[in-house]
């Protein structure tokens, strides 16, 4: 009888209580927001739709329903004489994806991100991602279920790859503290010979330029992963033979040699050629692959 009573006070306690409603996404939020971040001259800060999207255009078409694809506009510059430094056309486009992914946030709890990036959009994509990887971005690492880079000016020897192995790292310099939580979800792709995304490490005069390209007119709050970088850099160089190796690196017959490397590099055309590199015995080309990885997430 009293074991009845208590358990009837405890139904009509429970039932008086008002049971919080399941979160769900308001209309209109998409599964999947996938970022894009076009590479070098692909974009500028007020994009001609007739340019179409460049190299990840194959990567960003036929996902499947409940996705959403934005473009980040940005200057997409690379020198001095353009208008922007890299440095600063690159922190552009971070603080423009970030832009993007924390207003989607913001009104769509449940929705997932992607970031894919090519050349100087998989730099800026990359450090965003690095951002949320640690701990400290616009979303918690959980909703950041892709990162796709396609020869990424900063990649790491340890960054999760996809296709045939190459050499080295990228030309600017691994991040500091990489990908964090975030690099399980992340693939980085590289094409054999692509100089942007694979230097070779003992190649220190093209690691020294890579490094001053992606630090120069960058914001004094980056200034510590940079010194970070440059410390390793420096670390690097003295374990070589120092500043006499480096001399013999600059020497004519050097230079010669780096200069004949770097002509047949943008003769190659292979920094331009993802969409027919294949990755995979299957033939699946980069761009392909990363669609098709992207899609898998939605």
């Amino acid at each position: 009888m009293w074991a009845t009573a208590v358990a009837a006070m405890l139904a009509w306690a429970m039932g008086s209580v008002a049971v919080p409603a399941a979160q769900a996404n308001p209309p209109g939020c998409p599964v999947l927001h996938v970022v894009a971040v076009p590479g070098t001259w692909e974009t500028s800060d007020e994009p001609d739709p007739g340019r179409g999207s460049g190299m990840l255009a194959e990567v960003t078409s036929g996902l499947p329903p409940g996705t959403r694809v934005d473009y980040v506009a940005y200057p997409a510059t690379a020198f001095p004489w353009e208008g922007d430094m890299y440095a600063v056309s690159r922190d552009r486009a971070v603080d423009n994806a970030r832009d993007l992914v924390a207003a989607t946030a913001a009104r769509c709890p449940l929705t997932n991100f992607a970031l894919v990036g090519y050349s100087q959009g998989a730099d800026a994509a990359g450090d965003l991602a690095a951002e949320i990887g640690s701990g400290i971005g616009v979303v918690g690492p959980h909703r950041l279920v892709a990162v796709g880079l396609l020869s990424d000016p900063r990649r790491s020897e340890l960054d999760p790859f996809v296709g045939p192995p190459v050499a080295g790292g990228g030309a600017g310099g691994a991040r500091a503290g990489g990908f964090g939580l975030v690099t399980p979800n992340v693939r980085t792709l590289c094409a054999v010979g692509d100089l942007y995304c694979s230097t070779p490490p003992e190649d220190f005069v093209t690691r020294l330029a890579g490094f001053l390209a992606i630090s120069a007119g960058s914001p004094f709050e980056q200034f510590e992963n940079y010194r970070d970088e440059a410390a390793a850099l420096y670390d690097d160089i003295m374990i070589a033979g120092g500043i006499p190796m480096l001399q013999v690196q600059l020497s004519p017959e050097a230079n010669g040699v780096r200069g004949e490397k770097i002509r047949r590099f943008y003769g190659s055309q292979v920094h331009q050629d993802y969409s027919n590199y294949v990755v995979d015995d299957r033939g699946t080309t980069a761009t392909r692959w990363l669609r098709d990885w992207i899609a898998s997430k939605a």
